[in-house]
């Protein structure tokens, strides 16, 4: 059988990479669909972790940009904006369902021909998700980066 290459994901791979490749790369899940869902509940804490990280980030920008602004954070747009990060996890928590479940229907359809697809669906919904939380928050922020600077621009406003 020989060595397996650095990122088969293969159940007869042996996984010899560090513990970032592990989680990026792992064994698919038996294929059932209990241990399906089981392999998928054993990421989300850490997919949770990872969202909330990405968020922190952006959160910090916006925070950065409102105090170049002047205006600072009053205690109203921080309740505001932890309930945007509670609906947002709720969203994410909803839409990392949908991995097990598309992953069991095409064990379903397809049986034993289809190849494992549950590791790249986390990996591709894992950077879709960081994504996410790093897009708008910078778009907002570039945006109102740009207002600031049309503002010092004397006779424009």
């Amino acid at each position: 059988m020989g060595n397996p290459a650095p990122f088969e994901t293969g159940i007869e791979a042996s996984h010899r990479g560090s513990k970032l490749v592990d989680f990026l790369y792992p064994l698919p899940a038996r294929r059932s669909v209990g241990r399906i869902f089981a392999w998928w509940e054993r990421r989300r804490l850490a997919y949770n972790a990872i969202i909330c990280a990405g968020g922190s980030v952006s959160l910090a920008g916006i925070a950065a940009v409102s105090l170049l602004n002047g205006t600072g954070l009053a205690m109203a747009d921080v309740a505001g904006v932890l309930q945007g990060v509670f609906v947002i996890l709720v969203a994410a928590n909803i839409l990392y369902l949908l991995g097990p479940v598309t992953e069991s229907l095409a064990h379903k359809l397809w049986g034993r021909d289809v190849r494992a697809i549950g590791p790249h669906l986390f990996r591709a919904g894992l950077i879709f998700s960081v994504g996410l939380t790093f897009l708008l928050p910078t778009i907002l922020v570039g945006f109102h980066l740009v207002l600031l600077m049309l503002r010092g621009i004397p006779g424009l406003f």
